[in-house]
C-alpha cells in the first residue's frame, strides 16, 4: 500500500475522535466539553457528530480504532468532563524498506510555560495564523480599514494582555502583508470585544474583523446567524463596542 507519510495516522486519529465525540455526545456531554477533552474545537466536534464515519484503507484497522474509541469514551465518561489530563505519552513508529525504522517516544507533561514563554508562543501563533489565510477566499470580505487578528493569554482582562498586529493587514501583490510584527497592547477595539468574550468563556481567545455580507444595503444578519448555527458557533451582536445577546455556554 503506497500512502503519504502520516496519511494513515491522520485518518486513524480523525476516526477515533469522531467515534469518541459521537459516544460522549450520546452520553450527554456538550460539544464544548468534548472539544476541550479531545483538544479540538467546537465546530470540528459538530462536524464529527453530523458526518458519516470516516473510512480507513483496511477494515482490520477500522475495527481496532473503533474498539479503542469505545474503550476511550467509556473511560472518559466515568472520569467526567471536568477532569484534566496531566501527562500524555506519544509513541510513533514507522517502518521503511531496507530494515529502516523511525521511532519517536515522547511524553507531554501538561505543565504550563512561564509567563514570558506563553507570550512569545502567542506571538508566533499570530504570525502562523496569517500564513494560513487564503487570500482568494477572504479578499471579498476584507474591511476597507484593513483586517487585523488579535489573541489573548488565558485570563486576560486588560488590553495589554491582548496581542495583535500594529497597523493593518492588507493585500499587496496578491498576498496578505503586515508592516510590523505582532505585539501586545497595540489593539483597542478588537481587544475590548475579545476581553468581553473571554471573560464570559475563557475558551474564546482570538478575534478577527471581517466585512459582513451586505443584502439590500444592509448587513445580512440572518445569513450570518444561519452560518454560525451550522458551524456550531455562538452568535452575538456588538453595539457601541459592547457584546449583547450572548452566553457562550455551549
Amino acid at each position: 500500500m503506497n500512502v503519504m507519510l502520516g496519511e494513515v495516522g491522520g485518518k486513524w486519529l480523525d476516526r477515533l475522535h469522531q467515534h469518541v465525540a459521537k459516544d460522549l455526545r450520546g452520553k450527554g456531554w456538550s460539544q464544548t466539553e468534548i472539544a476541550r477533552i479531545l483538544g479540538s474545537t467546537q465546530s470540528t466536534i459538530s462536524r464529527h457528530v453530523q458526518k458519516p464515519t470516516i473510512t480507513l484503507p483496511a477494515s482490520a484497522d477500522e475495527a481496532m480504532v473503533d474498539s479503542w474509541a469505545s474503550e476511550l469514551s467509556q473511560a472518559l465518561s466515568s472520569i467526567g468532563p471536568d477532569s484534566n489530563i496531566i501527562r500524555q505519552r506519544l509513541i510513533v513508529e514507522m517502518q521503511f524498506g531496507g530494515n529502516q525504522t523511525l521511532r519517536f517516544d515522547k511524553t507531554l507533561t501538561g505543565l504550563d510555560l512561564d509567563s514570558g514563554q506563553v507570550e512569545r508562543a502567542l506571538l508566533r501563533r499570530l504570525e502562523w495564523a496569517i500564513g494560513r489565510l487564503d487570500v482568494n477566499r477572504i479578499k471579498h470580505i476584507l474591511p476597507a480599514v484593513g483586517m487585523n487578528i488579535a489573541s489573548c493569554i488565558k485570563g486576560a482582562r486588560e488590553s495589554d494582555e491582548v496581542a495583535a498586529f500594529p497597523g493593518r493587514i492588507a493585500i499587496v501583490n496578491g498576498k496578505l502583508r503586515h508592516h510590523e510584527t505582532p505585539a501586545f497592547g497595540v489593539s483597542n477595539h478588537l481587544a475590548s470585544i475579545l476581553i468581553q468574550a473571554h471573560t464570559m468563556n475563557e475558551a474564546k481567545t482570538s478575534i478577527i474583523n471581517l466585512k459582513p455580507q451586505i443584502s439590500e444595503d444592509k448587513v445580512d444578519v440572518k445569513n450570518i446567524r444561519d452560518v454560525c448555527s451550522n458551524l456550531g458557533y455562538s452568535f452575538a451582536m456588538c453595539k457601541k463596542g459592547k457584546l449583547v445577546g450572548i452566553s457562550f455556554q455551549d
